[in-house]
Order: C-alpha cells, then structure tokens, then sequence
C-alpha cells in the first residue's frame, strides 16, 4: 500500500472523432509506442451475414499493411479468447495475439460486431513485425521448471503458495525488442502477499522484467438460509444473509451466486499451517454483536452489497459474471494496514489503531477490492503503468458508485471511514480534487517514475477525476464539463472496461473507449459523449 493511496507509451492523438482517418469511415487513434491502430471505430466493414469472429479476422486480413502482423493469415496471428453477444445486438470478441503459436504477453484486442454484421470498433494495438525480430529466431533451451526455480531464487524467502506455481512461455516485448521468456507467476500471502508475475530469458535465464500484481489494499454444504444480525465496524447494525448447519450459524450467504463466505484469519501470518482462507466464520446464536465479529459483518455485508450492484446494474452474477463464490479473510495479520484482492479472494486487515482502523469496515474499499476482481475477469488490465492506473481508478469509480447505490453515506472520497480515525474529515483519496490528498489531477503533473508500478496508485487520480467531471459536472483547467449524472457515467465505464479495453489500454485509449461506449449506449451525437470529451480535455489526455 502506497500512503494514503491503497485504493490504492502514452498517446497524445487528438480524439474528437475527427483526428487521423485511413478511410472516410474510420476514426483511427494511432499507438505512439507501436505505430499500429489503438482504437479504430466507424463502419469498418460492409454488412455480412458471416459469423462475427469471420468478419473480424477478413478485415485484418485486408488490412495487414496497417496493423503489421507479419503470418500469411490473421488465423495464425490472434487466438479468439471469447466471444459474447449483449443486450444492444452487439456481438463483442476478445483476442490474443499469437506468434508462430506463441502468445505475446500484454497484446490482447476486443472487436465489436452489430446487428448488421458490421464491424464498427477494433480496439488494442497489435505489436508489429515480430517476423523481423533477431531474438525470436534464438534458441529456446532453458526448461519451464528451471525457470521457476530461478525466479523462487530471486523471491529470497520461501512462500507458502496458495496456488502452485506456473510457468508458460510467452513473447516479451519492451520499446522495439521481442524475446522468448517464461512467464512465471507465483502467488501467495505469506509470509506476505504476493501475485508475482517474472519473465524469464528462454535462452540465457536472465530475468527481463518482473512486478506484484497483488491488488493493494470448511463450509457444510446443507443447512437453512437464515438472517441474523451483526454490529459492524462503525457501530451500526445490520441484517446479514448466514446459514444454519448443526445448531451452528455460518457466515455463508447462499442467496446470492454460488455464495458468500467470510472466513477469519485470526491475525496470524499463517493459518493453520494451511494458509488461506482460515476458518469459516461460526456463530452460536446469529447475533453478531462483539467488537471481534464487526470487521466479518461488514465484510460480509458489503460483499453482498457489491454483489448486488453488479447484478442489478449490470447483469453480472458475481465478479466472474458466473456466480463465483466470493471469499473474504478478516482479521487477516497483527495490526496490518492493508486490504487486497489476491488473484482469488479478499484479505482485510485490521489496522493499527491509528493510521487505519478494520479496512472492511469501509464499503467503498471492499467494493474497491472487488471491483479488481471484475477487471481481473474483463480487460484484465496490466497491473503497471497507465494500464495499472486504469485499473486503480476502475477499482476507485465502482467502490464510489456502489456507495451512491447504497446510499452508504456516499460522497466522493475514499476509504475516509476508516483512514485515520483519530482525525475528522481526513481521507485517503478524493476523487472531486486529487489535489488535497497529493495526488495529480492534470496529466501534466503524472508522475513518471517506476516506483509503485509506474505510479498505478497516483496516476490513477487523473482519471478519477475525469470520472468526477463527466458524472458532476464542473469547470477544471478552464474547461467547462456539463455532467451527465453517476448512473450513465458508471454504465459508460463499465462498457468500457468489460467490452472494449485491453490488457495494454492507455490513457488515450481509455479515452477513445469510452466515447465508443457512449455512442453504442446513447448515440454518438448526446451529451454523454461531449461530457466525456470535455473531461478529458480538462486533464489533458488526448
């Protein structure tokens, strides 16, 4: 966790749909890094009766000299990874990109098909001209196993693994280099949290790249659904969804997916020589009122109420959009200041006293948390960089929204119930001014170091104020933003980020996704997209 911040190849193309054209009806925004299209959209293609992901590849295909796959057919280039149809008519697609049947890390693109069978948006550039690459004709001699080895080496402690480590070979690239490496990922939470993702050299063992992509910050199986009652953090009580199993209250809400589960961690680094989850959360009477059940009564409530936003918002049955049990870890370490998602489940720590108090205890931070879940499972973005910061303020905009659906007290600060509790009125993160909290609000002022992942935790405060502006209105920069309220700035952002961003997405392309998502949701000529330009002007991302 970085401060106060544990919510917690840059474009500068013009993108009022009128910037570069390759065709009268394309709108293109080039990737500076790549020189290939970052978001192209328009009719790209004439109305077909072929199946939508034919229609997407045939249109590579005829436009091979613009996006610079270098195989004789886009069939060898890019693997279909889904292929979903939404309420609107769209038929959307995901995809990797392959070289010679290797996938190339951090490449992946979405394309939308309507109605018609016409192609109207391509979005993720596609790395150029692999077949030219001096290191891809190298000599793969290093072994998956050895690879892990030496990244476990270059760990310097002995993790206890909560998934078995993994090791896939994949195309690395950086400025104009492509390379064979392992991708290793290790994850575990002890001896402290980690979703580590090293890329190791095929060749010679070198470790190329490497960053934690750990996101800051036994149930019976029969029983009867019950209702019980809890006192969380704050002091307040509520109804919580339990299950009666032999005479014994479990926090298992069945009611909602495949389930909520609150477990406790009992403040130990290592639980139970087992790791996590810990200990199903058990009750004897389904009245949950000491101090030691608040944090797992607002885990497990706000948990539920995240759940709920997703599905009556978005139609989205838990983070993975397939009822996915969620499970949450309170009382997770000795005074630890932090709350993640792990890669699989929720861990809630409970502050120090001072600094934070049980992070659980805030429903804009667990719905924070979850939120990472959601990206996870969509555009997947990078955990680095301005993909990291993308996925930072996506994690800050729903954990403020589900605050609004709520009505939690809602406002647009975070974490501010359980920042400092000794101190009135002082917050970890205002998405309304950046500024109070140190953070930037213009990407002038970005920061450009390669601590904290490339500034995922500051950086990100640009685009929640874009969120702000294009929701509330304002003037910021001198740029007047007429707002368009919370419900269609969310339902914007979340097109955007399950349908149309890829792992890579910039700042620009952020941009550029949502004005595509605002045309398909409340056509091209609203308010919505003006709103959406506007904002971003004011931040200066183009």
């Amino acid at each position: 966790m970085k401060g106060k911040s544990i919510l917690a190849g840059i474009l500068v193309a013009t993108l009022s749909f009128s910037t570069v054209f390759a065709t009268p009806k394309e709108n293109v925004i080039m990737s500076k890094a790549h020189k290939t299209p970052e978001f192209i959209s328009g009719k790209l293609t004439d109305a077909s009766n072929k199946e939508p992901k034919d229609i997407v590849l045939d249109y590579l295909n005829n436009n091979k000299d613009k996006f610079k796959f270098t195989s004789n057919s886009s069939k060898d280039s890019f693997k279909i990874l889904s292929e979903n149809k939404d309420s609107l008519g769209y038929t959307y697609l995901r995809f990797q990109q392959l070289y010679e049947g290797i996938p190339v890390f951090g490449s992946t693109q979405t394309a939308h098909v309507n109605k018609k069978g016409e192609l109207t948006s391509f979005s993720g550039a596609i790395i150029p001209d692999l077949g030219n690459q001096k290191k891809l004709k190298s000599n793969k001699s290093l072994k998956p196993k050895k690879a892990i080895k030496i990244a476990e080496k270059d760990l310097g402690f002995e993790p206890t693994y909560e998934v078995k480590p993994s090791s896939e070979l994949v195309i690395y690239t950086h400025e104009d280099e492509a390379i064979y490496t392992y991708l290793v990922r290790l994850n575990f939470v002890n001896p402290e949290p980690g979703n580590w993702y090293y890329f190791i050299n095929s060749e010679t063992g070198e470790i190329v790249h490497k960053f934690n992509s750990f996101y800051d910050a036994g149930v019976p199986t029969n029983g009867q659904d019950t209702v019980g009652t809890g006192v969380g953090v704050l002091g307040d009580t509520k109804e919580i969804n339990t299950l009666l199993s032999s005479s014994q209250y479990y926090l298992v809400d069945r009611t909602r997916g495949n389930g909520i589960e609150t477990y406790d961690g009992e403040n130990q680094y290592f639980i139970f020589g087992w790791g996590l989850p810990g200990t199903i959360w058990i009750d004897s009477d389904n009245s949950l009122i000491d101090s030691y059940d608040a944090a797992a009564v607002d885990a497990h409530k706000y948990a539920a109420i995240t759940y709920d936003y997703y599905l009556d918002t978005f139609g989205r049955d838990s983070f993975d959009g397939n009822g996915a049990t969620i499970e949450s870890t309170v009382h997770y370490r000795d005074n630890y200041n932090n709350a993640g998602w792990t890669g699989y489940q929720m861990i809630y720590g409970d502050g120090d006293g001072s600094k934070f108090r049980e992070f659980s205890g805030a429903l804009d931070v667990v719905a924070h948390e979850l939120t990472h879940a959601v990206t996870q499972n969509t555009a997947d973005l990078i955990y680095q960089n301005e993909s990291g910061a993308i996925n930072e303020a996506m994690s800050d905009i729903f954990g403020t929204a589900v605050e609004f659906y709520a009505n939690n007290d809602p406002d647009w600060l975070l974490g501010e119930d359980i920042y400092t509790p000794n101190i009135d009125g002082d917050t970890m993160r205002s998405m309304e001014d950046p500024t109070v909290c140190g953070d930037p609000d213009h990407y002038d002022d970005r920061y450009t170091g390669s601590d904290d992942n490339g500034g995922v935790h500051t950086n990100s405060s640009i685009i929640n104020k874009t969120a702000y502006l294009i929701s509330e209105g304002g003037t910021h920069y001198g740029v007047t933003v007429n707002g368009i309220g919370m419900d269609k700035m969310a339902n914007i952002f979340y097109r955007a980020l399950t349908q149309h961003l890829t792992q890579s997405s910039t700042f620009s392309q952020l941009r550029a996704a949502l004005i595509q998502s605002a045309s398909e949701l409340y056509g091209t000529n609203g308010s919505e997209v003006q709103a959406i330009q506007s904002a971003f002007d004011s931040v200066g991302i183009q």
